[in-house]
């Protein structure tokens, strides 16, 4: 078993399979940001290799591919296969922007993939516009919908939640994912990317986004806690629905003891956590 210093099994790896992203949003890439050319990257053989042997020497039991955006990976079924036979491993998702998502959704869920996680920040098309520099609501709309067709069980929803941008906005977002049948986690703004300088001023605790959320929720069951980094609470809501909320609270409440992930990037460095150099 691998563990850090601190004693924590590590059980989980997020695998970065690329820096590129056509999304510029605004808490995370400057708009000027120069899309990466000739990135070195591990390849779909490294990448097999490396999770094999942390299966078999580490007892790693879940894979989640992200990026920069790993959709933009052009063997991204392939890597998904490899990953998938490797016996032991448990678990393999992905987290996505979902622009890509429409066209490979059949692909994944063939190849092995479990579930999905995809990024919505507003189901506005102007003010999401503004927060990801991209007209492209329509397709990770679409891209949600492949993925529920596809049978990716279960597909979430990951919104971050910036002050004066999308925090009115968190009620209309639950209403669309009770609809949709998935579960929704908002995220704290973390002081970190193009907004670590306004951070205070566009910072939204979970207590402010429940608040948001109060006139529609009857009640609040949280749910058992283990190493998700999202707090998770089981709502009724007024109308008699029932979903499923998260709220990944890594500045109100740190979830830091329960974490037992490591996190490789694109060109095969280590990194504990994302606010660790």
């Amino acid at each position: 078993m691998m563990q850090d210093r601190h004693g924590r099994d590590i059980r989980y790896l997020r695998l970065s399979i690329t820096k590129a992203c056509a999304m510029r949003c605004m808490y995370c890439r400057p708009v000027a940001m120069n899309q990466p050319r000739g990135e070195p990257m591990l390849t779909a053989g490294e990448i097999e290799a490396f999770a094999r042997h942390m299966v078999a020497r580490h007892r790693l039991k879940k894979v989640r591919l992200t990026g920069g955006e790993p959709t933009n990976r052009g063997d991204l079924v392939e890597i998904v296969r490899r990953l998938c036979a490797l016996d032991a491993l448990d678990d393999v998702a992905m987290t996505t922007n979902g622009l890509k998502l429409a066209g490979l959704a059949e692909a994944l869920a063939t190849a092995g993939l479990r579930r999905v996680n995809v990024s919505l920040d507003s189901l506005n098309a102007d003010r999401f516009r503004r927060i990801t520099g991209v007209d492209a609501l329509h397709r990770v709309l679409e891209g949600i919908e492949a993925a529920q067709t596809a049978g990716l069980r279960p597909v979430k929803l990951n919104t971050v939640v910036v002050r004066g941008q999308n925090d009115d906005e968190l009620g209309e977002l639950l209403l669309f994912a009770v609809a949709k049948g998935i579960e929704i986690r908002f995220i704290e703004l973390m002081p970190m990317g193009p907004l670590a300088n306004s951070w205070a001023d566009r910072y939204v605790p979970e207590t402010q986004m429940r608040q948001e959320l109060a006139p529609l929720v009857e009640s609040w069951e949280a749910l058992p806690f283990n190493s998700d980094s999202a707090r998770r609470y089981r709502v009724t809501l007024v109308d008699g629905r029932r979903a499923t909320v998260g709220f990944i609270t890594a500045m109100s409440c740190p979830f830091c003891q329960a974490c037992d992930r490591i996190r490789v990037a694109a060109d095969g460095t280590f990194h504990p956590c994302l606010m660790d150099r």
